[in-house]
């Protein structure tokens, strides 16, 4: 299996999964066109996806889906009320109903021999959700948009070989910054998003000897920087890390490009 992102941030996400059953998204929350180049970029094509998960319904996850599945009649899958808030959206009635697959947070849908397992996470969406994608014994797990991360959340990204973790905004430049103070304490609530801090603290309760590369996705433009993300996971690594094993790769999923395809 692999991955790569082709957008990551408060502007547009969208993720790449690759495995023997055929090409996978997560979430389409920027142009086609941008898609399309980011897959172009590795010698796919919009006819070569399978299918689309989608994690919740905000703009930034959704805003090219509709041209999307359209253009090339892709499947999406998603919480019923997350596809519910797709159909009510911008041109979402148009969209062939066939390509509307409601599932349950928790459920696992088969694709050969890959499973996908929903999970549900906690942010201000109806119903959003994690992924995880397992194969012959490999696992990624994708968690972005969630405000914190429980027992059940951890128990679904443990023992992955790829984690795809937010780690949206530094909390020291969030509290100084100029985003009104309601919208400081949505972000820092238990329905926002996962400082660098607490990233850090999900991947060393998760880590296991198989982790071979940590993702930081979803960085804030106004409350982070890029290397001070990778450097507060980057300490964690380096003072958590017991295994025999080579530490995991660390990224830095960035905004407007794809990163490089990480291989398991």
């Amino acid at each position: 299996m692999n991955l790569f992102s082709i957008a990551s941030g408060s502007s547009g996400n969208c993720i790449h999964i690759g495995t023997s059953a055929g090409h996978f998204l997560v979430d389409a929350g920027i142009s086609t066109k941008r898609i399309v180049a980011g897959l172009a970029s590795q010698w796919i094509s919009g006819e070569d996806i399978r299918a689309i998960f989608v994690t919740h319904e905000h703009s930034d996850h959704i805003k090219g889906i509709v041209v999307l599945v359209k253009k090339y009649h892709i499947p999406m899958y998603g919480t019923t009320e997350t596809l519910q808030r797709i159909r009510q959206s911008s041109q979402g009635n148009t969209i062939p109903a066939e390509l509307f697959h409601p599932i349950q947070a928790g459920e696992t849908l088969c694709f050969d021999k890959l499973c996908v397992r929903s999970f549900s996470i906690p942010h201000d969406a109806v119903n959003p959700v994690g992924y995880t994608f397992e194969e012959e014994g490999q696992k990624i797990a994708v968690a972005t948009d969630l405000g914190y991360a429980d027992e059940s959340i951890l128990r679904q990204m443990t023992e992955a070989d790829i984690l795809y973790i937010e780690s949206n905004y530094d909390r020291r430049m969030l509290l100084a910054g100029i985003y009104p103070y309601p919208l400081k304490q949505r972000i820092l609530g238990e329905y926002g998003h996962l400082s660098n801090d607490d990233a850090a603290v999900v991947v060393r309760t998760v880590m296991s000897s198989r982790l071979k590369a940590v993702i930081l996705a979803h960085l804030s433009k106004e409350n982070n920087y890029p290397e001070l993300a990778f450097q507060t996971m980057k300490n964690e690594l380096d003072f958590s890390w017991k295994f025999n094993t080579e530490r995991p790769k660390l990224i830095v999923a960035k905004r407007d490009e794809p990163i490089e395809v990480i291989e398991i």
